[in-house]
């Protein structure tokens, strides 16, 4: 591919031709100033250990503010809502803008309503101020995503976005631990002081070290171009399919994670120490797929890798549905066969992620916040269905956890029978 920087932007880009239908990654992006490592990982990873370390407290909530476990889960759900839609402004914003101005201004904004979870008086306000504490944690995911792809070709893109979750995974597998132990000592507000200021130092870091990587701003289309955008994405199938990937293995994980306090604490009984260990315990294989996306994805190539990460990924979830309908309520039932969904995750979702951002080089950020969207969007839906179904026997969880693990499996196939018909 030419450099971008080079060629003239039209308002809605024209789709490429080689990439609109089928598989095939178009030519390398041109190389651009490569943010740290440590970077990447840490402003990935401040989104999810900020939903992580409130988890064990779920359950507490519900006599705190004299409510309902519905409600509660709300916290859960809309904060993933507010992630989902966050995504779909940091995408064509930071194609515009840049990355580094929309990270800064994101992690401004996940300071501060931070600080404003721990003085909420009500459950209504907490939930609404976590849906803007997603919006604002949810800039480094989507942007350190389409930082790699403006740095990286696909299948090394796939190979970094591997490692960025590997790594970042050790904090949101603490979260639950340090959560628990907070939750016992010094309520549900300890948690929110903890991410607090980690947002601070961490915003401070950002504005310190953090590069540029964009080639080239292109124009915002206007509302008719933005929306006409997206369509262009969507009329694409091999990013349809790859984003449907994308979905629903995060409704897979989201199931297990709302559904999981609930079947532990309050249906089994354990403390919230035990469910934030159990967690920890599951996070440690989901490092084991990522390790092996950034191991062999380049070897292997994504659509092979796809099939490896998903067939492991169904082959948990038969486990889970089999042990959660016919065996009396126990913790192995769900945290066992998770620990093949999480490697099965790990391996398949920065792959299907760089399948899907790697079709359209040029506008990586908005291809970024469209997949984000859709996986964050599909992770709140499994919640709130989970929230409905979930008793605390852990049968709602894995009827979800199966039904969307047929989906990863079917997605997969229109993918792969894409790439048979255009090659």
């Amino acid at each position: 591919m030419p450099d971008a920087s080079s060629q003239p932007r039209p308002s809605v880009p024209a789709a490429a031709p080689a990439a609109t239908h089928g598989t095939s990654a178009p030519a390398p992006a041109p190389l651009r100033p490569r943010p740290a490592l440590l970077l990447l990982v840490l402003m990935t990873g401040i989104g999810p250990f900020s939903l992580n370390i409130f988890l064990p407290s779920l359950p507490g909530l519900v006599g705190y503010f004299r409510t309902d476990p519905a409600t509660v889960q709300l916290t859960l759900s809309l904060y993933l809502f507010g992630v989902a839609l966050g995504q779909l402004i940091y995408g064509p914003l930071s194609d515009r803008y840049g990355r580094r101005p929309l990270v800064l201004a994101g992690f401004a904004l996940f300071s501060v309503t931070s600080s404003l979870c721990l003085v909420a008086p009500t459950i209504e306000v907490l939930i609404v101020v976590r849906v803007f504490q997603a919006i604002g944690s949810c800039a480094g995911m989507v942007l350190a995503r389409a930082m790699i792809r403006d740095c990286w070709e696909r299948e090394q893109s796939a190979a970094m976005i591997g490692t960025v979750q590997m790594a970042m995974t050790i904090a949101p597998m603490l979260a639950p631990v340090v959560g628990g132990y907070l939750d016992l000592w010094v309520g549900w507000r300890g948690g929110f002081v903890v991410i607090a200021a980690a947002g601070v130092a961490l915003m401070l870091w950002l504005w310190w070290r953090l590069p540029e990587t964009l080639a080239a701003p292109q124009p915002l289309p206007g509302l008719a171009g933005y929306i006409g955008l997206h369509l262009q994405l969507f009329r694409m199938p091999a990013f349809t399919g790859f984003t449907m990937i994308v979905g629903f293995t995060a409704g897979v994980f989201f199931a297990f994670l709302s559904g999981g306090p609930y079947f532990v604490v309050q249906g089994l009984g354990y403390a919230p120490t035990v469910y934030g260990y159990a967690f920890a315990s599951v996070s440690v294989f989901y490092m084991l797929g990522n390790g092996a996306a950034a191991r062999f994805s380049v070897r292997w190539g994504v659509m092979r890798m796809l099939g490896v990460g998903l067939s492991t990924t169904m082959a948990g979830c038969v486990l889970i549905l089999a042990l959660t309908q016919l065996n009396p309520p126990a913790i192995y039932n769900l945290f066992a066969p998770m620990t093949l969904i999480a490697i099965g995750n790990g391996m398949a979702q920065p792959n299907a992620i760089a399948g899907g951002v790697s079709l359209r080089p040029q506008i990586a950020g908005t291809a970024s916040g469209l997949m984000g969207f859709c996986q964050m969007g599909a992770g709140a839906l499994a919640s709130f269905i989970v929230g409905a179904l979930e008793t605390g026997n852990g049968r709602g969880t894995g009827v979800v956890i199966f039904a969307c693990s047929m989906g990863t499996m079917l997605s997969l196939q229109w993918v792969r029978w894409l790439q048979r018909r255009h090659s």
